[in-house]
Order: C-alpha cells, then structure tokens, then sequence
C-alpha cells in the first residue's frame, strides 16, 4: 500500500513537479528517504500540523522534530541532508553571479539562511570593483535582540580579502522589518568606517521572513548617512 503510494508522488513529480505537492506530500517523501520501508504519511500530518509548515519544519532542531512520535535520526537525516543542500546551492549559485546589482539578486539566499534562526545573526558579503563576490561570511552572532557588531574587524576582514565593496544583512527573529535606533546607529558607523579605509557600503538588508527583506539603500539610508558628519567608530 505504502509502495504504491510513493510510487505515485513519484511519477507525479516527474510529470508535473513539485508544486503539485502539498507541504505535507513534500515532508512525507523527505522522511521516507531516512525510512524507506514505513509508512511516514501520519508523521508528515503530525510536523505539519506542529510546526506550521514545510521551511519551519526544515530550520527545526532535532530535538524538536524528535518530539514527533516516529521521528528518529534516520529520517531527521534526510530533512537535515535536504536541507543544507538547498542551503549550498543557493550559495553557490549566489557566487557564481558576475555582478550583485541590488539587495533582489542576493536575498533569495540571505532569507533561505536566516529568516528561521532564532538568535541575531550579521553576515557580509564582500565585492570585487565589478561588485562580483569575493566571499559571504557570518562575521558576528547575538541574542534573539541585539547583536555586537564591530565595524573594526569588519573592516579589517574586507581589506585581508581586497574587497572594494561590502553588503551587509542581518535577521529580525521577531520578523519585525522596522529598522531599531542601534540597526541604523550600526549601519551609520559600518558607512563611515568604509569611507575612511576606502571601502564602499552598497547596502544592509534586514531579513524578516521567508521572502521578506528591509533594504537600507532602497530607502536612502546609506546616502543620507554619508551626508551626516562624523561619528565615533567603535
């Protein structure tokens, strides 16, 4: 019974892709790749019904997910495996672009990597004089409110990796997209602390949601930034 009916998600995923699949059609194929032989469809109802839905499945801890009567590492494996997948070729399809031309062409991935972390997390990517990317990296982590962010040492990694360019992102857990007084007292240092070593700040993007994102220079933060007068780096 179980076999003919993964045979058939199978074939109607071949014919007619994933989004004729329900989120619980989806989870339930990912747990029988840990378990081929059980029958995963009650477990599948069970985290959907838990935790909301396919991605929130995704981002949950082990722990959690196990508290699902019939969820076990095999098939948390598969979820997990999937998972990071996802996560790498976003990444690496991010740095193959030639050139990041605004926040659009990069928050695909920034919100598949943040919008479910449940602490502050500031990544920067660095850019070549093309606005190519050199490298993507989480710089510094804080609580579910705040995170420290040193303009200092971000500035120091940009020039060890000859970046001429810099993007900045950070996530509201809350999913809250309103900048706070220290986000744009955070971005107004990181603008000041490129301009004196010569490094250019394209944008900081705060990432809300699954596909929700606050980009700073779209709403002309940066620039009225730079038109401020000094301010102490810290």
């Amino acid at each position: 019974m179980a076999h003919g009916h993964r045979q058939r998600l199978r074939e109607r995923f071949l014919r007619y892709g994933l989004d004729s699949f329900t989120d619980e059609e989806v989870v339930e194929t990912l747990l029988a790749l840990g378990t081929p032989r059980k029958d995963c469809k009650v477990q599948a109802r069970e985290l959907c019904k838990r935790f909301g839905g396919l991605a929130l499945i995704l981002e949950a801890s082990s722990e959690k997910l196990q508290e699902v009567k019939g969820i076990g590492p095999k098939n948390i494996f598969a979820l997990k495996f999937i998972h990071e997948v996802a996560r790498r070729f976003l990444r690496q399809q991010l740095q193959e672009r030639r050139q990041i031309r605004s926040a659009a062409d990069i928050t695909d991935y920034l919100c598949h990597a943040l919008s479910f972390r449940d602490r502050e997390v500031f990544v920067t990517v660095f850019l070549d004089s093309q606005n190519g990317i050199i490298d993507l990296e989480e710089l510094f982590v804080g609580t579910a409110h705040v995170t420290a962010v040193y303009p200092r040492e971000v500035m120091r990694k940009a020039l060890l990796k000859n970046a001429t360019a810099l993007i900045f992102a950070h996530n509201h857990p809350s999913g809250s997209l309103n900048p706070s007084a220290a986000d744009m007292n955070m971005t107004r240092q990181l603008v000041h602390a490129g301009d004196v070593v010569g490094v250019k700040v394209l944008d900081h993007i705060l990432i809300g949601g699954p596909s929700s994102y606050y980009s700073f220079a779209e709403h002309g933060i940066l620039e009225a930034d730079r038109r401020q007068g000094d301010v102490r780096i810290s």
